[in-house]
């Protein structure tokens, strides 16, 4: 079984989704309103799932699913597989009680709207009045000092007048502060009434946030995957042990959950998996249509670990070793403050969670502990180039306040997919498109317009075959900036030849991100020297080109 997280479309999930897709094309040729909304809804955007699994009795067959839900439709729709819980029968538990919710919700803002909006205006109109009244009588207090203040400094008021002065001070101060009492207590009810509407609102909110968090309790415990095995285990169970204890909204409602229910409750063995993403991109997603996506990390990842259990995954789901790292670092720069090493594609640059040794791991092993090695910035694993590292806290910190502010120059080399000529994309230009990251499918990283500012130069140097030979300069630092700012429409349209987040499908001569740091320059504190270091990249280059980087 091919690992839903690490995988490329064997041929009979190919053949699948392109069956797949010459159905969906005669759906649009139906009269029937439901296939209309149906196909309507798929060219919004939907992730797409198919499955080849075997009978008992060695005859092989194909799920198809969709992602989530489907207009009225909700998880049903004629040859897609049925959600793992349908829980959206209309009297049906999970129904009635999202209906009660509902009600409150309608209860809580006809409640704002009227009670609470009529207590607080009549609070605020009163007090408004009061104080405003409270404000003249101490204008006209501080008037009357002001008065008898001029008539003391000037040396015309006898003895009498100055007691006079005195008696009409402490009656104003006397006469302000009962003023303010006054005050105080005629505005007191109208208080007592808003206070008594807030908290009516806050018991009322709190109701409804624990009737909902029940009803979701009820789901998450009421929600059972099977596993290959044959047990069964809830959402509850499965995302205790996890860092977000509670299951996100959506989890056990992508594709493959889907699918791998419905071959177990068959009694079938899953042989291979596949998703693709059908029509337009959502929101700063990145998807293209038709290109197989790895299933999201965030809401299936401890779904699929619990069902794929029983199965030879391929590679294994908690696989993180160096299968894909074809050599080994090479060091060709050191010195007694840092050194530059040549990281090769498929290996980590800092530990990660698995048992993959990383570059900072390979250098500790090589220079000793003593030398307390560490990488002063980060590649992405499946880039290759050059990367620094330190010798000690103190380099360490010089060198990240460097990249920090910005003082190391960086350079990659890439090839994209597509022609840039063919496709009008001008030859050289700058990109602006903030990022942020997909906190329910991590790594991913979409353009939001909320998100961190990423900007990165670029320039074309040649073409060869379908692929275009590009120089990045990124002016920020951010997390698959390059990779995004290639891919995205907004910025090139072009993405990364052999990118599995955001690319389209890698052929077999793509079997790597086709993306290499070529280069870092920077002038070092310490020595006062401006070092400048190059790798040269492993691609092939085009026969003509304008500039190599």
């Amino acid at each position: 079984m091919n690992n839903p997280f690490d995988y490329a479309p064997d041929e009979a999930c190919m053949e699948a989704f392109r069956q797949l897709e010459v159905r969906i094309g005669a759906l649009r040729k139906s009269a029937d309103p439901a296939d209309i909304d149906f196909c309507r809804e798929l060219d919004a955007g939907k992730m797409l799932g198919v499955l080849v699994a075997d009978d008992p009795c060695g005859h092989r067959h194909t799920l198809y699913a969709f992602s989530g839900q489907i207009g009225a439709r909700g998880f049903c729709y004629p040859g897609f597989v049925g959600p793992v819980f349908d829980y959206l029968q209309p009297d049906g538990y999970f129904k009635t009680h999202e209906a009660d919710i509902s009600r409150q919700s309608d209860r809580i803002a006809a409640f704002r709207n009227e009670v609470l909006s009529v207590a607080r205006s009549e609070y605020e109109s009163e007090k408004a009045s009061l104080d405003a009244e409270v404000a003249d009588y101490r204008e006209k207090c501080r008037l009357s000092k002001m008065e008898r203040k001029a008539r003391r400094e000037a040396g015309v008021a006898d003895s009498a007048e100055l007691d006079a002065m005195i008696r009409r001070s402490q009656f104003e101060k006397a006469e302000l502060h009962r003023l303010r009492k006054r005050a105080e207590a005629l505005v007191a009810p109208y208080a007592s009434r808003l206070q008594d509407a807030l908290s009516r609102l806050e018991e009322m909110k709190e109701r409804r946030r624990a009737d909902s968090e029940a009803l979701q309790q009820w789901l998450f415990s009421n929600f059972r995957v099977l596993n290959a095995l044959g047990e069964s285990r809830s959402l509850h169970e499965i995302f205790a042990d996890t860092p977000m204890r509670i299951p996100p909204s959506g989890a056990g409602e992508c594709c493959a959950p889907k699918l791998l229910q419905a071959a177990f409750s068959r009694g079938w063995k899953p042989v291979s998996m596949a998703e693709y993403w059908y029509g337009r991109p959502r929101g700063g997603e990145l998807r293209i249509h038709g290109s197989h996506y790895p299933a999201c990390r965030g809401k299936c990842l401890p779904v699929l670990g619990w069902m794929l259990r029983g199965l030879d995954v391929e590679p294994p789901l908690d696989n993180d070793c160096d299968a894909g790292v074809a050599f080994s670092p090479e060091i060709i720069y050191e010195n007694r403050w840092f050194c530059v090493v040549v990281k090769p594609s498929g290996m980590l640059s800092v530990p990660g969670k698995g048992a993959a040794v990383s570059v900072e791991q390979w250098l500790a092993e090589r220079y000793g502990a003593d030398r307390m090695v560490k990488v002063a910035h980060r590649l992405d694993r499946d880039t290759s180039g050059l990367l620094l590292a330190t010798f000690g806290p103190e380099s360490l910190k010089v060198m990240q306040s460097l990249f920090a502010t910005r003082r190391v120059k960086k350079r990659y080399v890439a090839m994209l997919e597509g022609n840039y000529e063919s496709l009008n994309v001008p030859r050289a230009g700058r990109i602006d498109l903030p990022l942020a990251p997909d906190w329910l499918d991590r790594p991913r990283q979409r353009v939001d317009p909320e998100g961190k500012e990423a900007a990165t130069e670029y320039e074309f140097v040649g073409v060869i075959g379908g692929r275009s030979r590009i120089v990045f300069t990124p002016l920020t630092g951010r997390t698959h900036q390059l990779r995004v700012h290639a891919a995205s429409e907004q910025g090139l349209g072009m993405p990364i030849a052999g990118d599995p987040l955001y690319g389209r499908n890698a052929g077999a001569d793509a079997r790597r991100l086709m993306l290499h740091a070529c280069r870092l320059e920077f002038t070092f504190p310490v020595d006062g020297r401006h070092y400048r270091f190059e790798s040269a990249d492993p691609f092939e280059r085009p026969e003509k080109h304008d500039q190599e980087p």
